[in-house]
Formats: C-alpha cells, structure tokens, sequence
C-alpha cells in the first residue's frame, strides 16, 4: 500500500489570522505550512511518518506540496530520508491545482498501481485513533470486495454540517451520498468526513476519469476531495470506518487549542497514532 499526504494548501486562513493576532509570540509560525506546525514539540505531519513507518503494510510515503513550500519539506524531510516529495508547480493560491488533482500528479508521476492511503497533511486525530486497526479493516474489507474503499467519520454538531463533507450510509455503513458542506436540515446524518482515505488500486483509474469529467469545472469542484467521493460512491463500494474525532488546525484558535491539549495530554508521542 501507497501512502500521499496532501500538504499543496496554502494555509489561507491560519495566515490572516496570524497577520490580524500582530502578537510576536506568534510570528515564528508565519510562512510555517500547517502540516510542518509544531503540534506539542513535533511537526504535525511527523506524528504521520512515525506512525506510518512502523507499519509493514505501508510502503513509499509520497508528500505533494507546492513551491512556496517545497524546501521547507525538503529541509524537514532530512529526518525521514524514505519520504519523497514533490511540488504541483504553483506559488500561489489562486493557482492551485486542487487535491484531486494533486493526488493525481502523484499517481501518474510514480506510475501508482495500488492500494492507496490518502491522508490530509493537516489532520490529526484523537489519542483512540490508531492506524494498524484502520488498515486491518480495510484489508477485512477488500478480502471480501476487491473494489472496495473505505473512509473515517466521526460525529459532528447541527452547527458543524456546513463546514464538513456529510456522509450518508446504508445499514452495513457502506455509502451511499456524500453531502458538501449541507445545511443541518438538508441531511440528517451528523457523519462528518475527514481527509482520510483507503483506496483499491481498482478505483485510481476513476481519479483520472473525475477529472476530466470536471476539465472546465471551479477550482472547488476539484479541490474538496469529497466532490470526487460524491461521485465515486456511485460507482464503487465505499464504507464508512466511525472514529471519535480530530482536531482541526485550520485557524489560530484551533492550532494553540490542539498545540496545549498535547503538551498537556499526549505522554507518549513516540507512538501516537501508531
């Protein structure tokens, strides 16, 4: 199994929040990407590596960022010599390609046939999260269906559904619509979506297929990995693995609440996630 970490977002708003805190206890973390943000003394992206590298089932660790960011990976990476990386080619937000069609230059760049895990370079989840029992259900899952795919979910608030992909699901958790960002009454499923994926290597071909479907479509359509998800869900098996949650580093307040829970919390970094 293939493993890309998305880490090609420019970081819009944790960037203009910076710019209005003009706090200097802040400004170190100006210019920072959030996947390389100190999460309790670690960059948040390394608690992935770790965790990823002390599995025998994940091979080839490929991390899709752009150029304004590029070498600050490539200064990091000095500690994880198997990771490899690479640019999209863009130096703003504005250019961005989207993460579809990030996860796709890593599939036709390194010539990808197999299974995939696609993780978003800013996510981390809670302690009971742990990564060998994930893939041990999506190999539970592919024994029995060799297209099959699987997400995480975890339960948001009313008030949440409109930040979040929603995920609808039959009585055996497999999928069967995803809701972009829906009003509280558009759905009555609170099963919020993570950028965290398991897919078949039967199912890289449609990433190509969605995107040239979408050629002339808003960079939005292509950028939310749950726009393509919608559209899978329809053509291939996809299930739903439940999690109790993440925490969300897209904002000031949100990274120092993440950053304080684990130098308060989390005794034993060497093994999270893991």
């Amino acid at each position: 199994m293939k493993v890309i970490i998305l880490a090609a977002g420019y970081g819009t708003r944790l960037l203009k929040d910076l710019q209005n805190a003009n706090q200097e206890r802040f400004a170190h973390l100006i210019g920072v990407p959030k996947p390389l943000l100190s999460i309790g003394g670690l960059p948040l992206i390394s608690y992935w590596i770790e965790a990823l590298g002390a599995q025998e089932d994940t091979k080839d660790i490929f991390i899709v960022t752009n150029d304004i960011y590029y070498n600050k990976f490539k200064e990091w990476m000095e500690n994880y010599p198997s990771v490899t990386i690479i640019s999209d080619g863009t130096s703003n937000n504005e250019e961005r390609l989207g993460a579809v069609s990030c996860l796709q230059l890593v599939i036709e760049k390194f010539r990808i046939d197999d299974h995939i895990m696609v993780i978003g370079g800013d996510t981390i989840f809670y302690e009971d999260f742990h990564l060998q029992d994930v893939i041990g259900r999506y190999e539970t899952l592919y024994q029995d269906n060799n297209e099959a795919n699987m997400v995480l979910s975890y339960i948001c608030k009313d008030e949440e559904t409109r930040k979040y992909g929603i995920l609808e699901t039959d009585l055996n958790q497999r999928i069967t619509a995803v809701k972009e960002k829906p009003s509280a009454t558009d759905t009555a499923s609170r099963q919020a979506c993570p950028c965290f994926y398991m897919f078949s290597k039967h199912t890289l071909p449609f990433v190509k297929e969605f995107l040239t479907k979408k050629k002339e479509a808003p960079i939005d359509e292509k950028d939310a990995p749950g726009h393509f998800l919608s559209w899978l869900v329809i053509r291939k098996p996809v299930y739903l693995y439940p999690i109790s949650g993440r925490f969300d580093v897209g904002n000031l307040e949100s990274y120092i609440m993440c950053n304080e829970y684990f130098q308060d919390n989390i005794k034993n970094i060497a093994n999270y996630l893991q």
